[in-house]
């Protein structure tokens, strides 16, 4: 069994929701990042997304942009990060999951491979369709890689359809339209968006990010979703620690604080 798909199973087994998180690799340096991992994966994490770094995120707002940019300063690249994953592999069993722009990816020929090698366990890359990634994705399926697909407000039912039967390990329904960021409440209809995507998806997971910040956004969402995407509010508090030190045990914090709501 996948390491996603058995995460998922064992929290449904418990009736708890997952919680799903995100760094930039390389925010504020390669060592902290893995300290990082480690602190969120000791404090509660169920997924833990590793972004890679690009000098173009589209998608994301201003505070993971900034990230990406401390990332790329610090010397973050695809195969750095393939280094984290292989030296985290062993001391973590929370699924890892890479996150990224496509054009690093296609970039690098042997990425599928070198991926499974070191343990990555899914692959998520939001500038990059199905129609146009089906090669990328058949690639990732075939190394044992999930490809995760992301839906949205504006998903029609039928691509809703698409994306659920393409889509492995869970499907990540963006909760707004727009870029990344924290923000002080959710957005109208969502509830009724995570209803339809759950139509779609069966019994597959659907898992709701962009926007969600706080404990009761989490408690909220994990009402009617399998499990919830933090990423800006982690990211802040890297951004604003005094030290790596200091944003490891403010992360740490919090990771702990979002899980224990989720349970």
């Amino acid at each position: 069994m996948a390491r996603i798909e058995e995460r998922f199973r064992g929290l449904r087994e418990r009736g708890e929701r997952a919680l799903i998180v995100f760094l930039s690799a390389g925010d504020p340096d390669i060592a902290t990042t893995e300290a990082l991992v480690l602190a969120m994966s000791d404090s509660g994490a169920d997924v833990i997304e590793i972004g890679v770094p690009f000098s173009d995120p589209t998608a994301d707002g201003p505070t993971i942009q900034r990230s990406s940019e401390r990332g790329l300063a610090a010397g973050a690249s695809l195969r750095r990060v393939l280094e984290v994953v292989g030296r985290l592999r062993d001391r973590v069993d929370v699924p890892l999951v890479l996150m990224g722009y496509a054009n690093p990816f296609f970039a690098m020929t042997d990425f599928a491979a070198a991926a499974a090698k070191v343990g990555v366990d899914g692959v998520i890359v939001p500038d990059l369709p199905p129609e146009e990634g089906a090669g990328f994705f058949g690639q990732l399926q075939d190394a044992g890689i999930d490809p995760i697909l992301l839906a949205a407000p504006t998903t029609t039912s039928d691509r809703m359809q698409l994306l659920a039967e393409r889509t492995r390990g869970f499907l990540y329904y963006v909760s707004l339209t727009g870029v990344t960021s924290a923000r002080s409440g959710l957005p109208e209809g969502l509830r009724d968006g995570v209803r339809l995507a759950k139509k779609a998806a069966g019994d597959l997971p659907v898992v709701v990010g962009f926007g969600i910040s706080t404990p009761d956004h989490a408690r909220e969402v994990g009402s009617y979703a399998d499990g919830v995407v933090v990423g800006s509010a982690i990211v802040d508090r890297i951004e604003s620690a005094a030290s790596p030190e200091a944003a490891v045990d403010a992360v740490a914090a919090y990771v702990s604080e979002m899980k224990a709501v989720l349970r």
